[in-house]
């Protein structure tokens, strides 16, 4: 691994190891003043295996990524993409008073 892509290497091992569909892995890597940004794209059938329970798996691999970042001098930061069509947008719920009359008791 070169010092300048190992964040980028490390990211790909890992989340190949985790998914179901490794070849659809794909990691673009940018360099600008504020560090390294890792944007990360997986299948959308792998979504839940890399956010995890509660995200508990993208924070432990984010964790991961920044400690590798900091071994090289260098602030990594990773974006997880959302595939196209992946979350359905919320629709908001909304009461007059007269339904919220009929509620009550």
């Amino acid at each position: 691994m070169s010092q300048v892509s190992s964040d980028q290497d490390f990211l790909e091992y890992i989340v190949k190891a985790l998914v179901d569909h490794p070849e659809d892995v794909n990691i673009d890597r940018k360099v600008d003043e504020m560090g390294v940004l890792l944007s990360l794209k997986v299948n959308p059938e792998d979504m839940g295996q890399i956010i995890g329970r509660a995200g508990a798996t993208a924070r432990s691999i984010r964790s991961l990524v920044r400690i590798v970042g900091l071994k090289n001098h260098a602030r990594v930061n990773l974006k997880i993409e959302e595939p196209e069509g992946g979350r359905a947008p919320r629709e908001k719920v909304s009461f007059d008073k007269e339904s919220l009359d009929d509620l009550k008791l």
